[in-house]
């Protein structure tokens, strides 16, 4: 028994007790998650129409936050697109979104109210343009759209910015080259069935919804932008750097393309908050957006896009600290 022990017999045992007790302890905080509550909080999150692959990617998001993060309570907002998703976050409106470079760097330009508090978290997937027309129409160029009524998307669109972009390079004024219409996905294509427009533009993930089923149901084009527009854009500065030549696959719309790939413009999507977003709380939500990308992928095709390897470059934003202390927790 220990009180048989001599003196110094009892010490080391109950210093040797000490030790191993340390020891479990230090066992049981390496093996158990001590200290990673997960966050308990309420976040908008600013989506997209509600067609689009930005609301979609949204609610399947949200689905993996609340597995990752039971106590976050997600709150998703349709929106316009891009530019108002931008301005939203940067006005505290909305604490995450999805935006285009584009949209990003033009708030970033016009010096807009927030523009500095804005941050990066991953890089995702490319937004394609797409150029629709009915399959019969003589529209075989953008600047064949002169005096046609085209849908461009509503002011607060990331497709507005990026068509009125596209039609400039082409040698067109939006505004007096064109009938333009403030329309977006959710109605254009109805309105393109009905010849109620001759083309509409569209900037979306692929496939996006509603081109699909407009394709499977109507026989419809898209239009090529070529590499010489590409070139163009770029001339233009600002945020038209943002864009790069792209390849839209022949089987993204089988229905319309009929194996035939299609030339367009691509620009980098961008998961973004502001500068005073919870470090832990960012951490923990961009480390939900990579881990899930194959389960939203295996719904949103574009979502399969999303690369470790790029995820880090938020150009035009910087990164965020949780979001950097996410990239430098996987660094090898």
């Amino acid at each position: 028994m220990l009180q048989a022990l001599p003196r110094i017999g009892r010490r080391r045992a109950l210093l040797g007790s000490a030790a191993a007790l340390t020891v479990f302890g230090l066992l049981l905080w390496w093996l158990l998650p001590l200290g990673e509550e997960a966050p308990s909080a309420t976040v908008t999150f600013s989506t997209g129409t509600p067609t689009g692959v930005y609301q979609k990617y949204g609610i399947l998001l949200q689905r993996a936050i609340a597995k990752d993060m039971p106590k976050l309570d997600v709150r998703l907002r349709d929106s316009d697109g891009s530019q108002e998703n931008v301005r939203r976050v940067a006005t505290g409106e909305a604490d995450f979104t999805i935006a285009a470079a584009d949209a990003v760097e033009s708030y970033k330009l016009e010096k807009k109210p927030g523009a500095g508090r804005l941050r990066g978290c991953a890089r995702l997937y490319d937004d394609y343009v797409h150029l629709v027309v009915p399959r019969s129409s003589p529209v075989r160029s953008v600047a064949d759209l002169k005096g046609r009524k085209v849908a461009v998307g509503p002011t607060g669109s990331g497709v507005r910015l990026i068509a009125d972009n596209v039609l400039e390079a082409a040698g067109l004024d939006p505004e007096k080259d064109i009938e333009p219409l403030s329309d977006g996905i959710g109605t254009m294509p109805r309105l393109l069935q009905r010849h109620k427009i001759d083309a509409f533009f569209w900037s979306g993930g692929l496939p996006t919804g509603a081109v699909t089923e407009l394709s499977q149901n109507t026989a419809i084009r898209l239009v090529p932008i070529g590499a010489d527009l590409v070139a163009k854009l770029h001339a233009q500065g600002g945020a038209s750097r943002y864009y790069r030549a792209a390849v839209m696959p022949a089987d993204a719309y089988p229905d319309s393309e009929q194996g035939s790939s299609v030339q367009t413009v691509a620009v980098a999507n961008l998961l973004m908050t502001r500068q005073d977003m919870d470090a832990d709380l960012t951490e923990k939500l961009t480390r939900t957006v990579i881990d899930s990308r194959d389960r939203i992928g295996a719904q949103v095709h574009a979502a399969q896009l999303v690369d470790l390897r790029t995820a880090i470059y938020t150009d035009p934003l910087d990164l965020h600290e949780g979001a950097r202390r996410y990239y430098r927790s996987i660094k090898p």
